[in-house]
This record gives C-alpha cells, structure tokens and sequence, in this order.
C-alpha cells in the first residue's frame, strides 16, 4: 500500500515536470543553430561582466530634513593669505546677536604672498578641479565616494627660501561660533571689545599700506575631512585700489555624511562674491577688508553611500540570461521561417495528415474510378 501510494505521489511529481527531457535521437544540430547559440553564450557573459561592475559601483542618496540641533556650536576652518603685515591686520567673528566671538583658535604667520613654482603648480590644478565641478556637479559624489583618499586640500609647504621680504599674513586655524547668522571678517588694525559691538584700531595704519589682495587656500564649515573641496578653495583675488572691500555672501547647509570609508556631521556651501571701491565722495561707503557673511539654512542634508543588494544583483543576472536565451531562440526560429518561405521550401501539403493522402492518391490511379466520375458529371 505504501508502495503504490509512493508510486501514485512520482506520478504526479512527474506530470507537474516543466522542463519535459527529449530524447537525443529526436534532436537536430544545425550550423545555424550553433552560430546563435555562440553569439548567444557571447552576448551573456559580457552583459554579465559589466553586471557585476554595476554591482560593485555605488551611488550617494539624497535626503532631506529640518534641522533640528540648535545648541552645538559651528567650527569655521580658516586658512587665508592677506598681502599685509601681521601687525596692521585682525580677524574676528560678529553673530546676528552682536556678540563677539574669541578669535584664539587663529594663528597669524607672516609669509611671502607670492607662491613658489610648486605651490603654484598645485594652485593652478585646484582651480581646474573647481571649474570641472562647477560644471559638472556629479563630480561631487565621487569626491564623497573618495573622502579620506584624496589628495589633500591644504597648501604644500614652500620647497625653496623665500627670497622677498615677509610681506604677507596668513591667518589659518578654527572657530567656534553660534549657529545663528554672523560676519567673519579681516580689515585694519586688531579687534577691540566694545559695549556696543566691536572695534579695530585702524587709526595708526597709514593707507598707502592697505592691500586687502588675498588667497583663499581653504575655508570650511563643520568638522574637517581630508579630499573635500569647498567653493572657495583657492579663491584668489588681487585689490586694484587700496580701500577695496571684498564680499562673501555664504549659504550654509548642514549636512550629515555617511560612506563606507567615513561617517561625519560636516556641512557644505554656496557662495556670491562682491568687490568694490571705497570712495566716499562717491557714495560708496564702507570699510576696507574682507568680509565673509554667512547664514545657516534650516534643512539638513543626509549623504548616504548605497550599495545593490545581492538578490537584486542574481535576479538581473538571471533576466539577462533568460531574455537572452529566448529572445535568440525566438529570432533564429522566425529567421529560419522567413528563409523557407523565400526559398520556397514551405509546403503545405507536407501539413495534411497521412490518412487524407492514402485516399487522395489510388483515386487517381484506377481507371475505373476515373471513369465513373467521369459519367457522373
């Protein structure tokens, strides 16, 4: 009884078979055949070849959120050259609040404001990267994909003495500021604390030695990462006039980075820049300096680096062969078809069965059957 149940249960098993097995005997190879079967077998494996790069390969996903930390402070990576000596220049940050921000992270070293033939070789090779991702933003997410990797962002270090005087400062370091709108700036003289704000003793600095020519060798927003470039890396600007003002009108995004390298709470920015003449006979007042003024946006960008699945990597895999496979079968069968039907090697009476011609043929050949039909019509 268990037997025959046993046997009952692989009888339908095998019913159910979809992939029915045909005997050797019963199948034909043709040259044709074989030809698509090799391109067939070609097209697979190189389609399946570039799948698995596809596989490899990542891409940055996009989100958007309020930003919801309002209590941290904001770090400011500074890291700029004004063609002036130290002693007649100072930099310091003002909130929206008016309140003055302590300027002892920064460190004023006086250089040469002229690059060496090095420096300025890796100066020029900064500003095309800059104009590449001006033009193409996608760049963008392979600088994210490469972070900790990249070359770094700072300024090399002179390789030969400085012939020229040290006729510039460079002012580089961090700050640590609200996160509410505020002005970095650099002008004349160093900054006093003042009831009503700040001020800079600028009144024993002659004119004729203002000089606010600058190079922006690195300003950043956040924690710092190495292989990030920033709007305004390499900015350099040359003062036509010695009471010119320059203006940096700056939109800061928070933005949280998460890569398979590195994790980051950093933040990216736009920039519009503006220069102008002091001349106060001609109605343009102000106050000679550099002044970078910045605003905090309310949404938050979250970078995530994503990866294909493997499941969805085997179901492409399996569609490419598959679509392949059939789509080859189904050309090569109604090649074949159209070639018969040119060739004239279709045939419609090879289709009528076998009983239909047994009959047909002896009633042509017996005269007597001939005849009679013959009589009858």
């Amino acid at each position: 009884m268990r037997r025959l149940n046993k046997k009952k249960a692989l009888n339908f098993v095998k019913e159910l078979d979809a992939f029915p097995k045909v005997p050797e005997s019963y199948v034909e190879t043709t040259a044709s055949g074989g030809t698509v079967s090799v391109l067939a077998f070609t097209a697979m494996a190189l389609l399946a070849f570039f799948e698995f790069f596809v596989y490899r390969d990542t891409w940055m996903k996009y989100e958007y959120e309020v930003d919801k930390d309002f209590t941290s402070k904001l770090r400011i990576n500074i890291d700029i050259t004004v063609a002036m000596r130290c002693q007649f220049v100072g930099a310091d940050v003002l909130d929206l609040a008016e309140t003055m921000v302590a300027s002892d992270g920064l460190q004023y070293e006086p250089v040469v404001f002229e690059l060496s033939p090095q420096q300025r070789l890796w100066h020029r090779t900064l500003l095309l990267i800059q104009n590449h991702l001006r033009e193409e933003h996608s760049l963008q997410d392979v600088l994210f994909k490469n972070v900790m990797k990249g070359a770094p962002t700072a300024l090399p270090p002179r390789e030969d003495d400085p012939i020229h005087p040290l006729n510039a400062c460079r002012i580089h370091g961090y700050l640590y500021v609200n996160k509410v709108a505020g002005n970095f700036h650099i002008t004349v003289g160093k900054a006093i604390p003042h009831p009503r704000g700040h001020a800079h003793l600028a009144a024993l600095v002659s004119h004729e030695t203002y000089n606010f020519s600058h190079r922006i060798d690195h300003l950043s927003f956040g924690e710092e990462i190495p292989g990030i470039l920033n709007p305004l890396d390499g900015t350099e600007k040359v003062s036509a006039d010695h009471n010119q003002m320059f203006q940096y009108f700056i939109t800061i995004v928070p933005t949280k980075l998460q890569t398979y390298k590195v994790s980051a709470d950093t933040h990216q920015y736009s920039v519009t820049e503006r220069e102008r003449v002091i001349n106060h006979a001609a109605g343009s007042h102000g106050v000679s300096g550099i002044f970078m003024k910045y605003d905090i946006s309310s949404l938050m960008v979250k970078v995530t680096e994503q990866h294909m699945p493997l499941w969805q990597f085997l179901v492409r895999l399996c569609g490419i062969i598959g679509g392949i496979f059939s789509t080859t079968g189904m050309l090569h069968s109604l090649v074949g078809f159209c070639i018969d039907v040119i060739c004239c090697r279709f045939k419609l009476g090879v289709y009528k069965p076998k009983s239909a011609q047994s009959l047909a043929l002896p009633c042509l050949k017996h005269p007597s059957l001939t005849s009679l039909h013959l009589s009858s019509e």
